[in-house]
């Protein structure tokens, strides 16, 4: 339909004609609302943006003398980050005389690291920064699939069997004479 009929055929319905999608050979238009046509397109960008993982970085630190427990602890939360696939930087802070001892540091991340291994990969080694030494680690696509058919695995319960009557030892004597048949 040519430009103009279209035109005056919109105008008629009381709508707008807008141009669906130029590039197509003819140009497409549509005669409709432009106003509730912004808020519908509005609205889904709205929907989209919802939906989106914004993927952050969380930061967990350490000292050189870290103990067990503490470490056990801070390795959980990152087990948790990297699930909700956010990254993860753990950082050995050293102050005073520990910086003397960065070998320390530097093997607390790389054990940090391997204990990670499972849930999210390192990306390169661990690097000295100032006073600092840090490992950054990303989520695996994996362990997020692998986590639903886990639990869709469940073992089956058996399926309900003719129920065997127990041995007559087994039964107490006030249930052996109940259970006689009647005459």
């Amino acid at each position: 339909m040519p430009t103009a009929a279209a035109l005056r055929r919109a105008q008629e319905l009381g709508l707008d004609l807008v141009v669906v999608s130029p590039t197509a050979v003819p140009p497409v238009a549509k005669a409709i609302d432009y106003g509730h046509y912004q808020y519908e397109l509005k609205k889904k960008q709205h929907e989209a943006k919802k939906k989106q993982h914004v993927v952050q970085v969380k930061e967990l630190k350490f000292r050189p003398n870290t103990d067990d427990h503490d470490y056990d602890f801070k390795k959980n939360h990152a087990i948790r980050f990297l699930q909700e696939g956010n990254r993860v930087k753990a950082v050995v802070q050293f102050r005073g005389r520990e910086i003397a001892h960065t070998d320390l540091g530097r093997k607390l991340l790389i054990r940090f690291a391997d204990d990670l291994l499972a849930y999210g990969a390192a990306d390169g080694a661990p690097r000295m920064e100032g006073r600092n030494a840090h490992i950054l680690l990303s989520p695996v696509k994996a362990v997020v699939k692998s986590e639903k058919p886990e639990k869709s695995e469940k073992p089956e319960k058996p399926e309900k069997t003719e129920k065997q009557p127990k041995p007559e030892a087994a039964k107490p004597a006030s249930a052996a004479t109940a259970e006689q048949p009647r005459q």
